[in-house]
């Protein structure tokens, strides 16, 4: 061995005390290396549904069911089934409810408790049993551990020891319900079966705008145990709203506004609109409050883009700068050579000679909003966590998965896009973009706020991927003016070579390698399929967000990728969480399995069990190292 490998050996062997100890961990990673591949579970285009979002987090895309189905489907009633599942899902809701009724509870407790030690015993075949202990509640992990590690198979009960055991392992269950402690254990087992079932959770972009609370879902987030983020177009400009955009600010106000959503800036992030509304109204008597904030939100948020995009001549937006062009008095402009009649609204503050020039009373407006949302504690926390478990694109266990799209030209080919002095494409352009959107929330240097706006809505933005005209849909009635071309990408991405393509930019190769891909809603009542280039790419926006039902036709799409394939889970509608909550009712899900692995994936197979596999290498290295008496553990 090289000095230089013996130096870093001898750092290694620090961590050990014993040749005994260096053995025991190099036989401990190489065992989980035989243990089957963790399950995941992919979401995308969550739009602030938090209702929806937390039962497919809870009932985890049907696999919950599916593994009472499974295990226990001979024992027990569909009612049971049911009930069973309901409790796994909403264990508060269910046991408070049970404790409302007359009829005694014991025996129910004994029940339930033996199916959720059951559940929870199954599901922890996958993993070792110190992952199992990590995931316990802490409170709660000794009686689990050993109500889960204890024969229950009344067949197999047949010596004094069995009897034994059987005796210790209802006295544990009878002390916990005569303290009246047993809600807790069963809560705490149904969190653990939660986190058993899904290995993995990867969110594919667009956790806000449209709908109410995706502070909340954030919360939800913060507290998963594994989790990773691909930022949307709608997080990018959340992101650079807190960052200090002020662009972007306007952009979130103006989402917020448009959608009915302003509780979650007053509400869930402690962002006043008070001077914002007073502002408005004293400019624009003639119209209701609402129209009147979203009309100041859109002459501002276009005078700032104004602004935005003649400082940055390489974003290449020139053709959103409309402001100038319109001619409010005569109620029409012309966009590229076709003239559009104008909507009636008053404009006195956009000035002929300057119109992106903000007035004073705009300018003390967007201070104030500045301050708001880089001083509010609670959007700074879940905006770092999006930074801190959050990618521009993700490669993982041979998936690649991104939000938006890699900008492509009309031939095919990956279309270089001219930034900062720098020609980028593909890979290149995806990296560039995450160093950027970093250095806006950790640096706030101008031009890497004004960057964010560009990844928000510019034509070839990765995130956005297609022409944006929000400037035609505040002013012009007529729909037409609202068409939205989109990148050459989302007619490239139906072809497989493209998408193998694709994938080789990234490091990925071979027939299993996949593209995770949101952003678009799939219209399933028009015949469009969210697997796309013969199963190569695909695409799980299926219409999460109530407001794209009516096109979708269904609730959106998730992904299960398991020891044993790829399959993706269509789900209907979702009611309400009371419904959820009283009645048992689940969401209605269909699985099609569209992949099918030839064999069965092991730890072994996995990103994960790549790096064990080189830390296992290195264990050996440092063992015959020892055993050769070049090196010598010290502690």
């Amino acid at each position: 061995m090289t000095q230089e490998r013996l130096k870093y050996l001898q750092l290694l062997g620090e961590r050990y005390a014993s040749v005994e100890a260096l053995c025991t961990e190099i036989t401990r990673l190489s065992a989980q290396l035989s243990l089957p591949k963790g399950t995941e579970h992919f979401m995308s285009d969550i739009h602030g549904e938090y209702e929806a979002f937390c039962h497919i987090m809870n009932n985890c895309s049907g696999v919950i069911r599916e593994k009472v189905e499974q295990w226990l489907g001979g024992q027990l009633t569909h009612t049971e089934a049911d009930e069973l599942c309901t409790l796994i899902y909403y264990p508060q809701a269910v046991l408070r409810k049970r404790q409302q009724q007359a009829e005694p509870l014991e025996d129910w407790y004994r029940q339930q408790t033996h199916h959720l030690v059951y559940l929870a015993k199954m599901l922890s075949s996958k993993y070792t049993r110190e992952k199992v202990r990590r995931e316990m509640s802490a409170e709660w992990a000794f009686l689990i551990d050993e109500l889960m590690h204890f024969q229950d198979d009344e067949n197999a009960i047949q010596t004094e020891q069995d009897r034994n055991r059987l005796k210790y392992h209802d006295a544990i269950v009878d002390s916990v319900i005569r303290t009246e402690s047993i809600d807790g254990l069963l809560i705490a087992l149904t969190d653990l079966i939660k986190h058993l079932a899904v290995d993995r959770l990867h969110v594919v972009g667009d956790i806000f705008d449209r709908g109410p609370r995706a502070d909340s879902i954030m919360d939800i987030l913060i507290h998963h145990p594994s989790v990773d983020i691909e930022w949307g177009n709608h997080d990018i400009l959340w992101m650079g709203a807190a960052a200090g955009s002020e662009v972007c600010i306007f952009g979130v106000l103006r989402n917020s506004l448009a959608h009915g959503n302003t509780v979650i800036l007053e509400r869930g992030y402690g962002i006043p609109l008070r001077s914002l509304a007073l502002a408005a109204q004293g400019l624009y008597p003639g119209l209701t409050a609402d129209e009147a904030a979203l009309h100041f939100i859109n002459i501002v948020l276009f005078k700032l883009e104004g602004q935005l995009i003649r400082r940055n001549p390489d974003f290449g937006m020139e053709s959103r700068l409309l402001l100038h062009l319109a001619d409010f008095e005569k109620g029409s402009i012309t966009i590229d050579g076709h003239e559009w009649p104008l909507k009636r609204l008053p404009c006195d503050t956009v000035n002929r000679e300057a119109p992106y020039e903000l007035t004073e009373e705009e300018s003390a407006v967007v201070r104030e909003l500045r301050h708001s949302f880089t001083h509010s504690i609670r959007l700074r926390s879940h905006i770092d966590f999006l930074y801190r478990r959050g990618w521009m694109y993700r490669a993982f266990n041979g998936n690649l998965m991104y939000h938006g799209c890699i900008p492509m030209n009309q031939d095919g080919g990956f279309r270089e896009i001219h930034l900062h002095g720098q020609s980028l494409s593909g890979k290149r352009l995806m990296d560039y973009a995450d160093q950027m959107a970093r250095r806006a929330f950790y640096s706030h240097d101008q031009l890497a706020l004004d960057f964010m706006w560009y990844l928000w809505c510019g034509v070839d933005s990765p995130v956005c991927g297609r022409e944006v005209k929000t400037f035609e849909r505040a002013f012009i009635p007529d729909e037409a003016a609202w068409h939205e071309p989109r990148n050459a990408y989302y007619t490239w991405y139906n072809d497989e070579d493209c998408c193998v393509r694709i994938l080789k930019e990234f490091g990925l190769e071979g027939p299993f390698a996949h593209i995770i891909n949101g952003h678009t809603p799939i219209r399933v009542t028009h015949g469009e399929s969210p697997l796309k280039a013969g199963g190569r790419l695909i695409v799980i926006d299926g219409g999460f967000c109530r407001a794209y039902q009516k096109t979708t036709g269904i609730a959106g799409y998730t992904l299960i990728a398991n020891s044993h394939g790829m399959r993706l889970m269509s789900h209907q509608p979702f009611t309400s969480l009371r419904e959820a909550q009283e009645s048992g009712q689940d969401i209605h899900s269909q699985s099609f399995e569209f992949t099918v692995y030839p064999s069965r994936r092991y730890v072994r197979d996995t990103d994960y069990g790549h790096r064990l596999s080189a830390r296992i290498d290195d264990l050996t290295d440092l063992l015959r190292a020892c055993r050769a008496g070049q090196i010598h553990l010290m502690n």
